[in-house]
């Protein structure tokens, strides 16, 4: 844009001039200079849609009237030329005149987005089951309503800051050793990174000039169904305001808390359970209490023998699916047999003549080459002393035995 000249004058308006005016003068102009039919004037073209980008947004368009164009810095990237000629016209250059789009056109970027705010929720397995809403109250920023974010309540009373120029940075010198200097740039303290300062006198009564206040808000946190470790549930937009910069999203992550009788696999739930071996051979019968507080009760098949370390399921009865809870996953148990130490002489022969025969010995019990011999319990720690002896031996027999002296005479 030329020395001087302002965006009224850029679009050919006078300074007080209606919406509709403002509009019909860039709508003539960007037909004129846009690229696709003035290739020579792409620069032409950019200073008029950053104009009307500035004058047709009644926020910044007082701004500038009132501070003009430095009064405008540190807001943040907005949309380029291309971008905002193509939201303004519904489209690509080429669609203005019936076309499926001009040449190169992209989508409008919009504001710059602020930081999300991010929080672990802790949940229960009960609660993934069953489903249920979490009032959690959070403090965050607002823009201040009464000053709108400018942070005065009078139109003169915010300057430029003459201490960076109004750019909101530093640039100091360094002196590392004889003949280098480190140029180091910093935030300006006086303005504080603003670029302006506000006269005390007239800073706004309820931001106190921050342009910004803390609200405090209850936000209702659906856990719906189903729903798994780590996944999250966005409040888009909840997040800290700046002046300028359109709201984050505040997040809350589910965090699934261990449980002490599930394990959740997916959308299946598991169970460790140990039976006795009177109970592995003749039957089990054992109850469970689920996540919904109902009491399943846990019955094998009649005659069947649960091994060790076997898995059977209960059909139907693990975790509902999100977003459709009416279908479940599986309840699997995993057994584990304990079995008893020693057993009497009389359940013993019981227990002969109720299971299976034994298998034959499969030799000649009338050899006289046998030897009968007897279990018992192996003593491991006597077994590693012996093997830690044996291996004192061998390294005395590498050092060539003990060391002999003569005696004196």
């Amino acid at each position: 844009m030329p020395e001087g000249q302002s965006y009224y004058e850029l679009l050919g308006v006078e300074k007080g001039c209606s919406d509709a005016d403002l509009k019909k003068a860039y709508r003539k102009l960007a037909i004129q200079y846009h690229p696709d039919k003035n290739p020579d004037a792409g620069d032409k073209f950019k200073e008029i849609a950053h104009a009307y980008q500035i004058l047709s947004d009644p926020e910044k368009r007082s701004i500038y009237d009132r501070y003009g164009e430095e009064g405008l810095k540190g807001g943040g990237g907005g949309p380029s030329a291309e971008d905002f000629f193509d939201s303004f016209f519904g489209g690509g250059f080429g669609s203005f005149f019936g076309g499926p789009g001009g040449p190169g056109a992209k989508r409008p970027r919009g504001p710059r987005k602020g930081d999300d705010v991010v929080h672990p929720l802790d949940v229960s397995l009960e609660d993934l089951y069953k489903g249920t809403i979490r009032k959690i109250r959070v403090t965050r920023t607002r823009i201040c309503h009464e000053c709108a974010g400018v942070g005065a309540t009078k139109e003169d009373a915010i300057k430029k800051c003459t201490d960076c120029r109004g750019t909101g940075t530093r640039i100091s010198l360094r002196q590392l050793g004889p003949g280098f200097v480190q140029q180091v740039q910093s935030k300006c303290t006086t303005c504080n990174g603003e670029g302006n300062i506000i006269d005390k006198k007239f800073l706004c009564k309820h931001c106190k000039g921050k342009k910004t206040t803390q609200e405090k808000k209850t936000l209702e946190v659906h856990i719906d169904k189903g729903m798994k470790n780590n996944q999250k549930i966005t409040f888009a937009g909840e997040a800290d305001e700046t002046p300028g910069v359109a709201p984050g999203d505040i997040v809350f992550v589910v965090k699934q808390k261990p449980h002490k009788t599930f394990t959740r696999e997916d959308n299946h739930l598991i169970v460790n359970k140990t039976i006795s071996l009177t109970e592995a051979l003749t039957g089990v019968r054992f109850a469970i209490t689920h996540l919904d507080e109902r009491v399943l009760i846990i019955n094998s098949s009649p005659g069947e023998v649960i091994k060790p370390d076997s898995i059977k399921q209960v059909e139907g009865e693990g975790m509902p699916r999100y977003k459709n809870p009416f279908e479940k996953g599986n309840l699997f148990i995993k057994f584990k047999v304990e079995f008893p130490d020693t057993l009497s002489l009389g359940v013993v022969k019981s227990l002969e003549t109720l299971l299976p025969a034994k298998p034959a010995l499969g030799t000649n019990e009338m050899s006289d080459n046998i030897e009968e011999v007897t279990l018992s319990e192996p003593d491991l720690q006597k077994e590693s002393a012996k093997r830690r002896e044996a291996y004192d031996d061998d390294d005395d027999e590498h050092r060539g035995g003990p060391s002999i002296g003569c005696a004196q005479q």
